[in-house]
């Protein structure tokens, strides 16, 4: 996925996702607390942060076996929304294949369009699996990875199109 096409579709989601979001598609943000009240991590909250993340990406970012988040510039990475898209990609967005089958599924049966907060959690598991399909060892564990990002690039055409 091109860093300047993901650039773009989130200005395009800034403008086009308003509404709060349910949780259902990750249930994991669902269950995100911080200070005894439930939080819905978001990292794009401005265009300041989108240049942030393109550039963020741009310096390279890697998701790690180990579950980690790393961004290569550790200038980057100091700063608190770099944080916070750590937190995101470590905590909320499904990693496991089943879990992404699943949030594919609910995808599928989504009507109208996704919530700015989902629509992030969506495209950043889709950079994931992108990543998963190029570090698979294996033919099979390549194919079900580019099936699963093959599935989540249309949900993401569909919302951004308004084809639903």
């Amino acid at each position: 996925l091109s860093i300047k096409l993901y650039n773009n579709i989130l200005v395009f989601a800034s403008c086009h996702h308003l509404s709060p979001s349910p949780t259902a598609l990750f249930p994991a943000a669902s269950r995100m607390k911080r200070g005894g009240s439930v939080m819905s991590p978001m990292f794009h909250k401005s265009f300041q942060d989108v240049h942030l993340l393109f550039e963020i990406m741009l310096s390279g970012v890697h998701f790690q076996d180990s579950g980690g988040f790393f961004v290569e510039d550790a200038e980057l990475a100091s700063l608190h929304r770099a944080r916070d898209l750590k937190f995101i990609c470590e905590k909320i967005i499904p990693r496991k294949l089943a879990e992404i089958l699943r949030l594919i599924h609910n995808l599928s049966n989504q009507m109208g369009p996704l919530h700015q907060d989902d629509f992030e959690r969506t495209l950043f598991t889709l950079v994931y699996t992108a990543q998963q399909v190029v570090n698979s060892t294996s033919e099979h564990q390549r194919d079900m990875w580019k099936g699963s990002f093959v599935s989540l690039y249309k949900a993401v055409k569909q919302d951004l199109t308004g084809t639903y």
